[in-house]
């Protein structure tokens, strides 16, 4: 028997988190409510977004997704598997081993914490000599999703005040 140095089914995680100016119901609803509608605006990389059982977010809840990452056009479909608001919004891939979730903690009446984070849940064995550069590039995307969604959030801000 082989006995190989790594685990091929050890998930490979990125994390990453950010201070959002907002209160946590302001930013739960941009990115859980509203989910269908705003995903698409922090996640540039997506090709193409098509909600399966219309807009509303409930556990259950599909979509497809076409992502074009790292050159590659990779679709899939996943479900939301947990929906608690002001505090979780969990995705996991149903074609493909993956699970998104966004989580929010209050800093105080004006200020969330906003957390996100991917998990490849399985590696194929081809790739595991690559884990280290996987595990870069998942990291990445984490942080470039919680910066875009601070981002339009502080671009919400300057909408409303061009507005008023």
């Amino acid at each position: 028997m082989i006995a190989f140095p790594f685990n091929p089914s050890k998930p490979v995680m990125g994390k990453a988190s950010v201070q959002i100016n907002k209160p946590i119901s302001k930013v739960f609803a941009f990115i859980g409510k509203k989910f269908f509608h705003n995903y698409p605006k922090w996640a540039l990389e997506l090709a193409e977004f098509e909600p399966l059982n219309g807009v509303e977010v409930f556990v259950g809840a599909k979509a497809r997704q076409l992502r074009k990452d790292q050159g590659q056009e990779v679709e899939s479909i996943f479900e939301v598997i947990e929906f608690t608001p002001d505090i979780k919004l969990s995705f996991k891939g149903i074609d493909a081993p993956y699970r998104n979730t966004y989580e929010l903690e209050n800093s105080n009446d004006y200020s969330t914490q906003l957390t996100f984070i991917f998990e490849l849940l399985e590696l194929e064995l081809f790739m595991r000599p690559f884990e280290k550069l996987v595990r870069t590039a998942i990291e990445e995307g984490a942080e470039n999703t919680v910066a875009n969604i601070k981002n339009l959030l502080a671009d919400d801000d300057d909408e409303h005040q061009k507005i008023n």
